[in-house]
Formats: C-alpha cells, sequence, structure tokens
C-alpha cells in the first residue's frame, strides 16, 4: 500500500523544515506550505516548545500531510512524537536503537547519515530513507558513487546546502528528495511569505524534474 509519505515524496520531493516555528504561529505556517504544494512538514526538536507545534500541526493538517519532528536524539522524544500524532522522526545522526524504537512507534525514521558504513547500518536497522547530512560538504558525487551500492528500496534525501537552486545536479546524483530549511521558513516568517517562498522552491523543483538527466563527471 502506498503511503500518504510516499504519495507527498512523488509529487514534489521536499520535507520543509521549519525550524524556530512558534506553536501559536505553526498550524498557519503549515497550510501555508501545504497550499503551496509540499505536503511533509518537519519541526525540528532544537525549537521553541517543538512538541506543541507538532501536536498542533497534526491536529490541523494531519489527514492530510505528514507532520513530524527533526533532530531526534532520544528514543523518549520519539515516543513523546508518536504520542502526540506525528508520523516520521528526522535524525542528524544514525542509531540503530532510535531507528528501531520509531519503526515500533509506526513512526518513519529518516537518519543522518554520511559514510557507507553509517547507511548500511541504518538500513539494516530498519530505515528506508536516509538523510544525507549536511550533503553540501559532501556533494552530489558522493551520492551517485554510493547509489551504486545502496539497496534499491533505499530512498536518498540532501539536506544541508542544498535547495530548489541546484536541484537538478542532486536530482541525477541518484537523490529522491531535499530536506529544505531556511529557503522555506525563518523564524518571524509570516504565512504569506512563506507560501510564496514555497510556491517557489515547488516550481524549481518541478522544472529540474523535468530537466534530462546528465551524467555527472
Amino acid at each position: 500500500m502506498i503511503t500518504l509519505l510516499e504519495t507527498w515524496l512523488s509529487k514534489v520531493p521536499v520535507v520543509a523544515i521549519i525550524r524556530g516555528v512558534q506553536p501559536d504561529e505553526a498550524p498557519e505556517i503549515g497550510a501555508a506550505i501545504l497550499e503551496a504544494g509540499v505536503g511533509v512538514i518537519e519541526v525540528p526538536l532544537n525549537s521553541p516548545q517543538p512538541f506543541q507545534s507538532i501536536e498542533s500541526l497534526s491536529n490541523s493538517l494531519g489527514d492530510r500531510c505528514v507532520i513530524g519532528c527533526g533532530t531526534l536524539l532520544n528514543e523518549e522524544d520519539a515516543q513523546r512524537v508518536a504520542d502526540i500524532g506525528g508520523t516520521i522522526a528526522v535524525m542528524p545522526n544514525t542509531d540503530a536503537a532510535i531507528i528501531k524504537r520509531c519503526i515500533e512507534l509506526n513512526l518513519t525514521p529518516m537518519p543522518g547519515w554520511a559514510t557507507p558504513s553509517e547507511a548500511f547500518s541504518a538500513y539494516r536497522a530498519g530505515a528506508r530513507y536516509l538523510k544525507l547530512f549536511p550533503a553540501g560538504t559532501y556533494g552530489a558525487g558522493h551520492v551517485k558513487a554510493l547509489r551504486a551500492v545502496l539497496p534499491n528500496d533505499t530512498n536518498v534525501l540532501a539536506v544541508g546546502g542544498v535547495g530548489a537552486h541546484n536541484a537538478a545536479e542532486w536530482l541525477a546524483a541518484g537523490v529522491n528528495g531535499f530536506g529544505i530549511g531556511s529557503e522555506i521558513y525563518t523564524a518571524g516568517c509570516n504565512a504569506t511569505q512563506v507560501y510564496q517562498h514555497t510556491s517557489e522552491i515547488v516550481e524549481s523543483i518541478k522544472a529540474a524534474q523535468d530537466e534530462p538527466r546528465l551524467e555527472l563527471n
């Protein structure tokens, strides 16, 4: 069965990262992102009162889009996210115990990785969405090389130093999607600004998807 996460990432392969969002503004910011065409939203746990923001987003938008946390560092927080309606858990690192706990809680884990060892450790723990982080310091060639050995059902998301401006290069290298933060939202942005930013990113990503795939050197 195709999940809501798979459906959204097939339409627009973007996870919107709204670091710094406040609980009282989260539903309006989330609605603007959804209206612009992105249906996967992450609230990093180092945001102000992140669990309140995740819960309010889950209550207002959880039937239409995918809501979850970022910067997950322990199993206790995974439990809290699951309890308030989150469905994805994005991590900056690879921790097999946290990955397995997320799966037990019906959270889709998205662990951070950089090396082949980390990628395969995450995969063996059950993760099928692997977040290359920080992607910008490794480069698209890093993904292209590893794509030759990663299992076919691995989805690679590029996060950090990537965005609409260089999406075509990363798609050509074999990534399945992007985590995009400051291009969409920074603390203080209002919903109108977020809608405009997200709309421009959606347009750029779709154009990049339509570009002929050129081999990277």
